[in-house]
């Protein structure tokens, strides 16, 4: 390890701080607690670690070595090469939080032009920017509506087909609070059409959530649930895959308050999970309730256009105590990389790439299910994504067509017992007819052992 400092340079700060030794430092902390003897393994050198990472580095696939069709809730999609180029730049590439406009104009611009296309694309008033990825986004806006409502709706309906991490995310984010979720624990109903909520919204709550597409893939018109919960006093969030909606109807159209997202689909790598990005957009009237940064345009006093943050609590930087949320910072190269996807694209790109994901994935869902042992979970429209109900367990179908080189898709089983059998398969621009093609013919191959 590269120590900077030397014994003299030591021992001149400790001088100046007035303190004898290092050691002095931490005698305000329980002593059985100090300098514990730590079983490590012996030091490495440079180049020994160097070797010892990459072996461990070659252990990983990536969708250049495999053909995939994953997806719950990241997927794999092209990226063009001037997003990376442009996060490069030093400018952008080590910039935090712009706390300084006289010195930030760029990241500002940068920051405003991306809640700008997310407000338009969720047909929403204004976007934040921004959250930590899609599942930390959701929670924040169940926090933002128990606040909206000074917690005198307490009770939060989830569906539960929204991302299994995402209501994990909540759960964390909301225990020991007085926030009360409903629903989400249902799993008996994730086969039912969302209608089944209607009758659980009364005065009591304060926001309903549900997945647009939702984890299964599914696509519901949640008109309806909008008209009724507004009709008892409640908001209803949206959350979800931004690319969806290059080709689906923005969710402000049919009366959500709050829309959320994974932003990873806009031109985000998949990274093994991570960094990613979470989209929240909302409508004017919350916006002193929504955490997160928002910059806003101005101008100066040469009359010259420029950028600022603006209507940031500042109880989420120091009064801590009254805040509605301790999100005090932006995933601000994640919000660029979207920025620079959206604007290459344009809503006509975007609109292409979203019909390239629609009609592979329907042209897989129907050779597939051509398949003798292969059938469809669901008949409800979806996007890019559909369940696919196997013979024998998906982790088994799984294991068999990994030996081809395939990713089959996500195994259910792991979050739903009864659907052990169940493969949530994702298709992509990525995947070509012959991709899809190739996955058929190893799905007809599979063998029950």
């Amino acid at each position: 390890m590269y120590s900077p400092h030397t014994d003299a340079d030591r021992q001149a700060m400790l001088k100046t701080i007035g303190v004898e030794s290092i050691e002095k430092l931490f005698e305000c902390l329980p002593k059985e607690n100090l300098f514990p003897d730590l079983d490590l393994p012996a030091g490495l050198t440079e180049l020994d670690m160097l070797t010892e990472l990459e072996g461990i580095a070659w252990a990983n696939d990536t969708t250049q070595e495999l053909l995939s069709f994953l997806g719950a809730g990241a997927y794999n999609h092209y990226i063009p090469a001037v997003v990376d180029a442009i996060l490069q730049r030093g400018e952008f590439y080590t910039a935090y939080t712009p706390y300084q406009p006289e010195i930030s104009q760029g990241t500002l611009q940068a920051i405003f032009e991306y809640q700008s296309m997310v407000a338009g694309l969720t047909g929403m008033e204004v976007s934040n920017a921004s959250h930590y990825d899609g599942a930390t986004a959701v929670a924040e806006a169940v926090n933002m509506a128990y606040h909206v409502f000074r917690g005198k709706r307490p009770k939060v309906i989830l569906s539960p087909s929204l991302h299994p991490h995402y209501l994990q995310t909540i759960q964390t984010y909301t225990d020991g609070s007085d926030i009360q979720l409903v629903a989400h624990d249902q799993t008996n109903e994730i086969s039912s059409d969302p209608d089944w909520l209607l009758p659980l919204i009364d005065d009591s709550i304060s926001l309903i959530v549900v997945g647009y597409p939702d984890f299964f893939g599914r696509v519901y018109d949640y008109t309806e649930m909008a008209r009724v919960a507004h009709d008892s006093g409640a908001l209803i969030a949206v959350t979800v895959n931004p690319l969806s909606l290059g080709l689906l109807k923005p969710p402000g159209e049919f009366g959500a308050d709050i829309v959320t997202g994974e932003g990873q689909p806009l031109g985000i790598p998949l990274s093994f999970g991570g960094p990613y990005l979470g989209l929240f957009a909302t409508r004017q009237e919350y916006v002193r309730k929504m955490a997160g940064r928002l910059a806003g345009e101005t101008v100066d006093n040469r009359g010259q256009r420029a950028y600022v943050l603006t209507l940031t609590a500042r109880e989420q930087h120091i009064r801590r105590d009254r805040a509605t949320s301790n999100i005090c910072t932006n995933q601000g190269l994640m919000a660029l990389a979207a920025t620079v996807y959206m604007s290459l694209l344009g809503k006509h790109g975007l609109r292409q790439v979203a019909e390239l994901c629609y009609h592979k994935a329907h042209y897989a869902a129907r050779i597939i299910t051509s398949i003798p042992g292969y059938q469809l979970w669901s008949t409800a429209p979806f996007f890019n994504e559909f369940v696919v109900e196997c013979f024998l367990p998906a982790e088994e179908v799984n294991r068999q067509l990994l030996e081809r080189n395939i990713i089959a898709g996500y195994d259910l089983g792991q979050n739903y017992p009864d659907l052990k059998n169940h493969l949530l398969v994702a298709v992509t621009e990525m995947n070509t007819k012959e991709d899809i093609d190739t996955f058929m013919e190893a799905l007809s191959e599979v063998e029950d052992d």
